[in-house]
């Protein structure tokens, strides 16, 4: 599944140049020229990582990765900040808001490639699940791939596997029915009757999980999130 890159930059040049670089490497990206549209964009598309202007018109970058950061649909999202400002002190303080990375402009895009990179791996590494994961009268464990709910096993299908699988990584994000078949199945742009896929998929396991079934959320209109909550 290729990772989908927000850029949040309100110079048309510099989206078009980077743009033009991410897709070259592979990656899928989405622009925004403003904090809170970046703020919407980051909620409904859920995206691999953001590379982050500071000098934005409206909401500035320090503002728009605090807000990020405090949303537990978006604080899993490394940030990487873009700027023209050079500072020690500014760099200081996008790194304790929670960027991951800092790159000042003029800036080499095959550098901010391999920055990017570098920061989904770190990401990576850093969002791998334990093991096992136990919530509430629910045990999955990925190395079997093996469920139990109350000590009595469970089981599922490879598809319905992985479903849960996602939806427990997600922490909590609401996963549109898109992303699940991009990630699960490999549908791209999926039409609707491969969206209904996922609907029946999760029926399923919601049957097999019982008393642990409504941790699978509907979020209407939308998808699905994992409910965590002990």
């Amino acid at each position: 599944m290729k990772e989908k890159i927000l850029i949040v930059e309100d110079e048309k040049d510099i989206v078009k140049m980077l743009e033009y670089n991410l897709k070259k490497e592979g990656f899928k990206t989405l622009s925004d020229r403003n904090g809170e549209d970046a703020l919407d964009s980051a909620k409904k598309e859920h995206p691999d990582l953001v590379v982050l202007d500071l000098m934005l018109p409206g909401m500035d970058g320090f503002e728009v990765c605090k807000a990020l950061k405090a949303d537990s649909k978006t604080s899993a999202i490394p940030i990487i900040m873009l700027t023209a400002k050079s500072q020690e002190s500014d760099k200081v303080v996008g790194l304790e808001l929670g960027a991951d990375d800092y790159v000042t402009k003029p800036f080499s895009p095959r550098e901010l490639v391999a920055r990017i990179k570098a920061v989904l791996r770190r990401a990576k590494e850093k969002d791998k699940l334990p093991p096992i994961i136990k919530v509430g009268g629910l045990t999955v464990d990925l190395s079997k791939i093996e469920v139990a709910v109350k000590g009595k096993p469970v089981e599922l299908t490879s598809k319905e596997f992985e479903l849960l699988k996602t939806l427990i990584k997600a922490r909590g994000r609401v996963l549109s029915r898109d992303y699940l078949l991009d990630a699960i199945w490999g549908f791209d742009q999926a039409a609707e009757i491969q969206t209904r896929t996922v609907d029946v998929h999760v029926r399923t396991l919601r049957k097999k999980l019982k008393g642990e079934a409504e941790r699978n959320v509907t979020v209407k209109n939308y998808g699905y999130r994992f409910d965590d909550e002990e």
